[in-house]
C-alpha cells in the first residue's frame, strides 16, 4: 500500500461521489482536530482485480492514554454511493486497531496493516461480517514473524468512535483486540463481551501490547470467568464450519439412518460448548455451507429428525449432551452414540492454517 502524510481523498473522489469515505474521514477529523494521519492507499483494490480489498488505512499517533497507533480502515462500508441491507453502509462497519508503541516512535508497523486486509479478504470471501462480541482465532501469531502470545482477536465497539449515520448508511467502528489463545478458550466458554470489559482495566482503550502475557493467568480475572461460566454458561450459540455434511438413508417402516460428517475441530468445538448451551437451557448450532444442526434441551426423551432447507433438528437430554461430551474425540474414525444410535459421526481430519497460509497444525 502507498503511504501519504495526509487525510485528504483521492482527486477522483469528489465530495458528491466519496460521500462514504468522506463521512468516515470527518468523523476522524472531530477526534483528531487539526492533526493529520499516515494514510495507506491501496491503488489496486481487489474491486479492481488487486489481492487486497480494502481502499485505504488511516494510522494516527496517539500520546494518550499511552503511547499508541490507531489504525481506521475504509472499505468494509460502501465509500462511493451505494447501501447495503437493512440500513446499512456495506457491511455496516469499518476496524480500528490501537498497538502500544514506544514514546517518540516515528514508524507505524506495518504488519496490523496486513493483518486488517487479512480481515477483510476474509470479510468479502465469506460474506460474514463481525459484530460487538465476536472473536476470532488467527491459528497462529497476529504479528507474523513477532514473538507473541496474542493468536485470536476480539471485536468491540471502538470506544472513540460511536457509530454514524452516512449517506449510504449506518456505520459503526470495530475494534479488533489482540486475545491469547487462553483468553480466546475462556471468551467462548463464557463471553467475549464480559471478558473483554474485565481486561479494560488493564488495557486501556483497550489498546493491544503484542508482548503480554495472558490476563488469565491473573487470579483475580481467572475467578471471575469461572464464576461467569458456571453462572451463565456459553454466549456462543453458532460455530460455522466449512465441513458439515449429512447424508440421509430412509428406511421402510423404521427410523431413518443419517451420516454426520465434521471435522476434528468442530467436534472439539461441540463438546466443549454443548454442556455450556444446552446445560443451561440455551440452544446451540452447528452452521456449515448447506447444512445447519440445531440441538435443544429435551427433558423426557432424545429425538432428532431433518427438517427442511437443510436443518438437522436434535433434542437431547442432559445424559445424551454428556455422551457428546465424552465419547465423540478429535480423532479421525465414525463414532455412534447410544443415545442417538440411528446417527453416524464420520469425524474427518482438520488443517489449520495461519494469515499466510502455511499449516500450522492438523488435529484428527
Amino acid at each position: 500500500m502507498e503511504s501519504q502524510d495526509n487525510t485528504a481523498p483521492p482527486a477522483q473522489d469528489t465530495a458528491t461521489v466519496a460521500v462514504g469515505r468522506n463521512a468516515i474521514t470527518a468523523t476522524l477529523a472531530t477526534l483528531y482536530k487539526g492533526r493529520q494521519a499516515r494514510q495507506y492507499d491501496n491503488p489496486h483494490p481487489w474491486k479492481l482485480g488487486g489481492p487486497d480489498p480494502l481502499d485505504s488505512i488511516s494510522v494516527w499517533q496517539r500520546a494518550e492514554p499511552i503511547p499508541h497507533w490507531h489504525y481506521v480502515t475504509y472499505g468494509f462500508s460502501e465509500q462511493q454511493v451505494g447501501k447495503g441491507a437493512d440500513g446499512k453502509s456495506g457491511f455496516g462497519f469499518e476496524l480500528t486497531f490501537r498497538l502500544a508503541t514506544e514514546a517518540g516512535a516515528t514508524e507505524a508497523p506495518m504488519w496490523p496493516i496486513h493483518m486488517l486486509q487479512n480481515l477483510g479478504r476474509y470479510v468479502y470471501a465469506s460474506r460474514n461480517g463481525f459484530q460487538h462480541g465476536h472473536r476470532l482465532s488467527a491459528n497462529g501469531p497476529i504479528a507474523l514473524d513477532t514473538p507473541t502470545l496474542l493468536c485470536a482477536m476480539g471485536f468491540a465497539h471502538d470506544m472513540e468512535l460511536p457509530a454514524i449515520d452516512t449517506p449510504n448508511g449506518r456505520v459503526e467502528f470495530l475494534q479488533v483486540i489482540g486475545m491469547t489463545a487462553e483468553e480466546e478458550a475462556g471468551a467462548q466458554k463464557w463471553d467475549t463481551r464480559m471478558l473483554l470489559e474485565l481486561m479494560l482495566p488493564y488495557m486501556p482503550l483497550w489498546i493491544t501490547h503484542v508482548q503480554r502475557a495472558s490476563f488469565l493467568s491473573f487470579p483475580a480475572i481467572q475467578a471471575k470467568v469461572l464464576a461467569g461460566m458456571r453462572r451463565d454458561g456459553s454466549s456462543s450459540g453458532i460455530v460455522f464450519t466449512d465441513l458439515l455434511l449429512v447424508e440421509e438413508t430412509k428406511r421402510f417402516l423404521r427410523q431413518s439412518l443419517a451420516q454426520v460428517t465434521l471435522g476434528a475441530y468442530l467436534v472439539g468445538q461441540l463438546s466443549q460448548l454443548l454442556p455450556l448451551r444446552l446445560g443451561y437451557g440455551k440452544p446451540f448450532s452447528l452452521c456449515g455451507p448447506n447444512w445447519r444442526i440445531q440441538f435443544t434441551l429435551a427433558h423426557k426423551r432424545n429425538s432428532w429428525r431433518i427438517g427442511r432447507g437443510g436443518v438437522v433438528h436434535i433434542s437431547a437430554t442432559k445424559a445424551a449432551v454428556e455422551e457428546f461430551a465424552t465419547l465423540l474425540h478429535q480423532r479421525q474414525g465414525v463414532y455412534k452414540l447410544p443415545s442417538f444410535p440411528n446417527i453416524l459421526w464420520d469425524v474427518k481430519q482438520t488443517t489449520i492454517r495461519n494469515a499466510a497460509g502455511e499449516i500450522v497444525d492438523i488435529l484428527g
